[in-house]
């Protein structure tokens, strides 16, 4: 059954694509080490000019633009693209699939969160705590009350998958001498828990291992990589999974 109307529906596909604008800026400034909040406006990253109104409409702007600044004519580069447009496709569906609602309300951020910090681990191999730990901290309490789960079903579900994740990690580090998964993998575990509960782990890690395993093809053709020892980051196809779960199932 559809639960939001297809106005509510464009409502919130608009509103994730201005959200996703802001997780553009995150993720790049994050990646490029300088400041998420200072300056406030938008730059240019390889001219510095202050960027007009016009030039920060989600996705109008780059496709106009053709992808390069109207100043010095630089590349902007895709990310920020397929980030706005990921985030107006997940609020779109949220919206569809939720309707107004606190579930819709705790879905898309808790998935504004995962595509930002899926985008930097991408490209850093690293979950900024900027993002998981507030994640893990707001998922429970989201699960608990705002989503009716109760207190021990959202508890149980943060601590079994990150439990299970670290213990995964130290058995690596002991047989392999090497770190297989971070720890931010296991931060994002606590959010992802809470939110699928302890039944929804199977799904969520059977999700990520078959989307991570399809990606590592492309990781594996990569000019610096080394055979089966190629790192592939596994926190975008855990954020992956659970994205799928949660529409899929509720």
């Amino acid at each position: 059954m559809i639960a939001g109307s297809w106005l509510s529906v464009a409502a919130a596909a608009l509103l994730g694509l201005a959200l996703g604008s802001f997780a553009g800026c995150v993720a790049h400034r994050w990646l490029a080490e300088v400041s998420i909040l200072f300056p406030t406006r938008s730059f240019c990253a390889s001219c510095g000019r202050t960027l007009t109104w016009s030039e920060n409409i989600p996705v109008v702007s780059y496709l106009l633009q053709r992808g390069r600044c109207r100043g010095c004519g630089a590349a902007i580069g895709a990310r920020t693209l397929l980030i706005e447009l990921a985030c107006g496709l997940w609020f779109g569906i949220v919206a569809w699939r939720f309707g107004p609602s606190w579930a819709f309300a705790v879905y898309a951020a808790f998935g504004w969160a995962c595509i930002t910090a899926a985008f930097i681990d991408l490209d850093s191999f690293l979950l900024p705590d900027f993002l998981t730990l507030p994640a893990a901290a707001l998922a429970y309490p989201a699960a608990a009350w705002l989503l009716g789960r109760g207190w021990l079903e959202p508890l149980i579900g943060a601590l079994a998958g990150a439990g299970f994740l670290w213990i995964l990690r130290f058995a690596h580090m002991r047989l392999r001498k090497v770190e297989g998964l971070g720890l931010g993998d296991v931060k994002l575990m606590l959010s992802i828990g809470a939110l699928v509960g302890p039944m929804g782990l199977p799904l969520v890690l059977v999700l990520a291992g078959l989307t991570a395993l399809a990606a590592s093809v492309f990781y594996l053709r990569r000019p610096d990589a080394e055979g089966l020892k190629t790192a592939v980051p596994f926190g975008p196809f855990l954020a992956l999974g659970a994205l799928i779960l949660i529409v899929w199932k509720g």
